[in-house]
C-alpha cells in the first residue's frame, strides 16, 4: 500500500509539471502519467518489487525491472527507450561514475573472461541481427541510404584506405571479431594478415571463414592477448576493441601498438568515446547497467584523453574522424534485425538475456542518435617519423 501511495504522488507530480504519455497498470488499475487521449507508452507491473524500481526511476532501476520480469512493457521501441529517459531525467541526480568500472581490474584473466562473456553468447545469436559478414562495430553511411550489408563492406574499405594498406604489407587486427576485415583485405591485397581475438567462438568462426574463402595462406586468427604479442606489422586496426582496456591502461595499450609497428608504420583506433570532460560514464545509471550485464569492466574515454593516451604512447595523431552518425543508424538496423527475429532469439538464449540485449541495442542508438556517448576513427603513425611518404590531404582517403 505504501509504494502504490508513493507511485499515486509521483504520478501526480508528473501530471502537473512534466506530463509523460505512459500509462502505469498494476492489480486492476491505471495510472496516467499524462494527460493523453491514449498512451504511447504502458507498464505493467507484474510483482510488487517492480514499483520499487519505478519510484527511483534511473536507467539502470528501470533495466533491472524489465530484465528481471518484474515489469512488462507496450509501445514501440523507440517510445519505450524516450519514456525511460524522460523518466530518468526527472528522478534524483546522483553520481554518474559507476563503481564497478572503478574496481574492474584489466589483468590478462580478467579480460579474457570480460570478453568471453560478452563475444561468446553464440556465434549464430549475433547472425541473426548482423550482417552476412558479421561485422560487429559501427558501419559507414557516405550516402545515409545504404544496406546494413553495404556499410559495413564500406567502413572496412574506409579504414584500408585511411591506412594505405598496399600489396606486400603485414596487417594486424586486434580484435579481429569474426574476421571479416582480415578477409577483405587479403582478397583487395597481396598482403599477410594476423588477427587476434580473446573470444573463443569468434576465433572459431573467424578461422572457418578463412578457410571457406581459400585464405590460410595469408590470413591467420589466433586466441590471444594483445600484450603477448611481438614482431613488426606495416599496419594495425583496432576496431571496437579498446573499449576493453580501461582508462588507466591506455598508455600501455598505444604504447604496445607502437612497438609492434614498423617505423613507417600506419594504425587505426575505432572506439567509443564518451562525451563527458571529466570521462563520466552514460548519464542516469546506464553505464551500470551495462557494466552488470552485457560489458563488464567496460570503460570509455573522452577524445581528449584518447589523444592524450596516443601521445604517451610514442603515436602521433594524423586524422580523426567522429562517425557518432554512422553508429546510431547502425545501431537502429541492428535493433529492428532483433525486433524481426526475436521469436528465434528468444528460444535460443531464454528470455532474460534476450531483454538484456534488446535494451540494449535500442537504448545505445538513443545514446548515439542524442550526443550521450561518441565513436572515432583515429589514425595515427609512430611518433617523430619524417612524413614524406604521408599524402598531403586527405583526398586519398576516398578515392
Amino acid at each position: 500500500m505504501i509504494w502504490q501511495q508513493r507511485m499515486q504522488r509521483l504520478a501526480s507530480h508528473l501530471r502537473q509539471h512534466s506530463p509523460l504519455p505512459a500509462r502505469l497498470v498494476w492489480d486492476g488499475q491505471a495510472i496516467d502519467f499524462g494527460l493523453f487521449e491514449q498512451p504511447l507508452v504502458t507498464m505493467h507491473i507484474r510483482k510488487p518489487a517492480g514499483l520499487r524500481y519505478l519510484l527511483s526511476p534511473r536507467l539502470d532501476h528501470l533495466g533491472e525491472a524489465y530484465v528481471r520480469g518484474l515489469v512488462d512493457i507496450e509501445g514501440k521501441l523507440d517510445d519505450i527507450i524516450d519514456m525511460a529517459h524522460a523518466l530518468a531525467r526527472r528522478g534524483k541526480r546522483y553520481p554518474l561514475q559507476r563503481l564497478a568500472g572503478l574496481l574492474f581490474s584489466h589483468n590478462r584473466r580478467a579480460d579474457r573472461q570480460a570478453i568471453q562473456y560478452h563475444y561468446d553468447v553464440s556465434n549464430h545469436f549475433y547472425a541473426q541481427w548482423l550482417d552476412p559478414e558479421m561485422v560487429y562495430s559501427c558501419a559507414y553511411f557516405p550516402q545515409g541510404d545504404e544496406t546494413l550489408a553495404a556499410a559495413q563492406i564500406k567502413k572496412i574499405d574506409h579504414i584500408l584506405s585511411k591506412v594505405k594498406l598496399q600489396n606486400g604489407h603485414g596487417l594486424l587486427d586486434i580484435g579481429c571479431g569474426w574476421g571479416a576485415l582480415l578477409i577483405r583485405a587479403a582478397r583487395q591485397f597481396d598482403v599477410n594478415c594476423l588477427g587476434i581475438t580473446l573470444s573463443q567462438q569468434q576465433y572459431a568462426e573467424a578461422t572457418r571463414r578463412v578457410s571457406l574463402a581459400g585464405l590460410q595462406d595469408r590470413v591467420e586468427i589466433r586466441l590471444m592477448d594483445y600484450r603477448d604479442l611481438s614482431g613488426r606489422f606495416d599496419r594495425i586496426t583496432s576496431v571496437g576493441m579498446f573499449e576493453h582496456v580501461g582508462i588507466k591502461g591506455l598508455p600501455g595499450y598505444f604504447r604496445q601498438i607502437r612497438n609492434l609497428l614498423t617505423p613507417d608504420g600506419l594504425a587505426l583506433n575505432h572506439g567509443i568515446t564518451s562525451v563527458s570532460t571529466k570521462q563520466r560514464d552514460a548519464p542516469f545509471g546506464a553505464g551500470n547497467f551495462i557494466d552488470k550485464y552485457v560489458f563488464p569492466g567496460g570503460q570509455l574515454p573522452h577524445i581528449g584523453s584518447t589523444l592524450s593516451s596516443m601521445q604517451q604512447g610514442g603515436l602521433e595523431v594524423l586524422d580523426v574522424e567522429n562517425l557518432r552518425r554512422h553508429y546510431a543508424l547502425t545501431l537502429s538496423l541492428w535493433s529492428q534485425n532483433y525486433e524481426a527475429n526475436s521469436r528465434q532469439i528468444r528460444q535460443e538464449i531464454g528470455e532474460q538475456r534476450y531483454r538484456i540485449w534488446r535494451i540494449y541495442l535500442a537504448g545505445c542508438a538513443y545514446a548515439f542518435r542524442n550526443d550521450v556517448i561518441s565513436i572515432y576513427q583515429i589514425l595515427c603513425q609512430p611518433a617523430g617519423r619524417h612524413a614524406d611518404t604521408l599524402a598531403w590531404s586527405r583526398e586519398y582517403m576516398y578515392g
